[in-house]
């Protein structure tokens, strides 16, 4: 037969609450030590059947050397400084348009924020799309390297 409401609610006024003698269901010693005491002796049934993962190691960590940390860098960032960073000898001018070395500069990605006023010649390890379109949009070129 199926029970409308939980056997507890029966239980609740009475002295003991289903426990037999009041001094059977005491203290820690009847949940078998305190915490996680005892899950490698008392309750070593407990951990097998209901926490398989409590011990050991598992997954898998990337090694930190075999990921590629992006250091992006904007393109107005470079639009703005590129007559400075030819005078610092961070940047050559070809012609009309200046070429910068982003690596040079410690990024390896160029992004598309801002807008793009002079031709540039990028190299760069990586762009985005828009950055790609900025650029060449200005009379400008990438090179992947």
């Amino acid at each position: 037969m199926i029970r409308k409401t939980r056997k507890i609610r029966k239980l609740r006024g009475s002295r003991t609450v289903g426990g037999g003698s009041s001094k059977k269901r005491r203290g820690a010693g009847h949940r078998g030590g305190r915490g996680n005491a005892g899950l490698q002796k008392s309750k070593w049934t407990w951990v097998v059947k209901y926490d398989p993962d409590h011990f050991g190691k598992y997954g898998f960590k990337r090694p930190q050397g075999s990921i590629l940390k992006f250091n992006p860098v904007n393109i107005d960032y470079l639009d703005e400084k590129s007559e400075e960073l030819v005078e610092q000898g961070l940047a050559q001018k070809k012609d009309k348009a200046i070429e910068i070395d982003v690596t040079d500069l410690g990024y390896n990605k160029v992004l598309g924020k801002g807008k793009v006023t002079k031709p540039l010649i990028i190299k760069s390890p990586k762009f985005s799309s828009l950055a790609i379109q900025k650029i060449e949009k200005a009379g400008g070129e990438i090179i992947n390297l």
